[in-house]
């Protein structure tokens, strides 16, 4: 009994001395602040240029075909790939010997029909003589078939159709065309790209003997995404550079395509380019196209990376993060131009990674973004970070 009396009285007195002892002070958990780089939503006019590289290319490019079967034949250019020539130019011929013959042979028998009727037009339609005997006289083996008179009495319409005149007439100028067909000319100042057939070879009428290029009037290709496409209209100057060759051209938009690619889901424009002396333009090379600036009212540019789930971003609110979503007018390589928030109010400007809404921030309009120099600029135009703000 005593044991336990002095156990009970022990226990007691620790109780009592614990309780006299001070509680130590507790710590307040202090939230850290997450220093970010901010800017005052301010709304101004904003010019802005769109630009794109594209591929230059002929507004005419054909398959040179033989209009007649035969052996080809030189022309006035050498029928090789890269050849270039003008307008006019003979490109080749397919053997009009024998065609040319024919047609000389036609001609003399159609003299002698004209000399058979003569007789009878002096005695049956004498008023008609002088213009049949001029018109007999300028036919000439070696030149084209020259007009006939013009046939007004139907009887002598009849008598001429009963002696195959009329019809034997039209016969030779069909020879004349087919004669012309076998000289091949270029319908353009171009050049061959492809050639299939060399000199000497035979063809048949339809076959494929090259393949020619305009290269005075060229077209340049540029595929915008839509929305810097509807900032385009038709006949807008354009000008195209070429940074390889540090030359420039001036040029104007003449179609849009109503369609997007399938595959890059871009717009197709088609720009028509002036060429300038000793400045010449070749198929198939990649220019810059740079579009007109127009400007833009009530907007303001950020960082394409301040912008987070499409069309979000953070702003500060009573030291506080909230998010908010902006409409975005135009995407640069780097900005964006946008609307939608109330001026006035504090933009986020970088990047924040494993932040949420509600977190306290300190902003800092002179605090430099991850990736830049202290100092550097800090206004919407310039490149922000990919990392998370600066923890002070």
């Amino acid at each position: 009994v005593s044991v336990l009396i002095i156990l009970l009285v022990a226990y007691g007195l620790m109780r009592f001395l614990i309780a006299q002892k001070e509680a130590p002070p507790v710590r307040r958990s202090i939230e850290a602040r997450r220093f970010v780089k901010v800017e005052p939503v301010k709304y101004s006019l904003i010019p802005f240029e769109v630009s794109e590289e594209g591929r230059l290319a002929s507004i005419a490019e054909i398959d040179i075909v033989a209009e007649a079967s035969g052996r080809i034949e030189a022309g006035k250019v050498a029928l090789k790939r890269g050849s270039a020539f003008k307008k006019g130019d003979v490109l080749f011929k397919v053997y009009p010997d024998e065609a040319v013959l024919s047609l000389k042979a036609r001609k003399s028998q159609y003299q002698n029909i004209l000399a058979g009727i003569s007789p009878d037009l002096v005695i049956d339609f004498p008023e008609t003589e002088e213009a049949f005997t001029s018109f007999f006289s300028s036919i000439n083996v070696d030149r084209p078939l020259p007009p006939m008179p013009e046939i007004e009495d139907d009887k002598l319409k009849i008598f001429l159709a009963s002696r195959n005149v009329i019809s034997e007439y039209y016969n030779i100028q069909r020879d004349e065309l087919q004669l012309e067909r076998r000289t091949v000319r270029a319908p353009f100042n171009g050049t061959f790209k492809e050639v299939y057939m060399e000199l000497g070879a035979y063809t048949n009428t339809g076959g494929r003997v090259a393949r020619a290029i305009q290269t005075d009037h060229l077209e340049m290709e540029g595929a915008l995404v839509s929305q810097d496409a509807a900032w385009v209209r038709l006949g807008d100057p354009v000008k195209i550079v070429s940074e390889k060759r540090s030359l420039s051209w001036e040029g104007s938009v003449i179609r849009k395509s109503q369609f997007v690619d399938e595959n890059t889901q871009r717009q197709t424009l088609f720009i028509r380019i002036t060429p300038r002396n000793n400045q010449n333009l070749l198929a198939g090379e990649y220019l810059q196209a740079i579009f007109p600036v127009r400007p833009v009212e009530d907007v303001m540019e950020i960082p394409r990376n301040s912008v987070f789930n499409s069309n979000e971003v953070f702003v500060v609110r009573q030291g506080r993060l909230a998010k908010e979503k902006i409409n975005i007018i135009k995407m640069n390589e780097r900005t964006l131009i946008f609307s939608g928030l109330p001026e006035g109010d504090t933009v986020v400007v970088q990047q924040l990674i494993n932040v949420s809404e509600g977190t306290l921030v300190q902003p800092d309009k002179a605090a430099p973004g991850p990736g830049q120099k202290p100092g550097g600029p800090g206004g919407p135009g310039g490149q922000g970070g990919s990392g998370q703000g600066a923890n002070r």
